[in-house]
């Protein structure tokens, strides 16, 4: 049950970076793309998990690294949006 929760959270995160890195395509809104690069690595987090329940070698290192990265580049996005304006 477990596995199906994590592909299901990570069909949807890839769903909403998909749409967001679109919008900015359309737009150049920047914020828009800092937020689907986040949601991009909220995606690879989910990823991750479903391999760590399938394998022997601990991930849980990689898959706390890889949501920090992405919400410090949506920070940085909303700092850099701020800073602009």
């Amino acid at each position: 049950m477990a596995i199906a929760v994590f592909a299901l959270s990570a069909v949807t995160a890839i769903l909403c970076s998909s749409l967001l890195i679109r919008g900015y395509r359309r737009n150049r809104v920047r914020l828009l793309l800092w937020s689907g690069v986040c949601f991009a690595a909220l995606a690879l987090e989910n990823l991750v998990l479903i391999v760590n329940e399938y394998t022997t070698v601990d991930l849980n290192a990689f898959r706390l690294l890889v949501p920090l990265i992405g919400l410090m580049a949506l920070l940085y996005g909303l700092l850099w949006e701020i800073d602009s304006h």
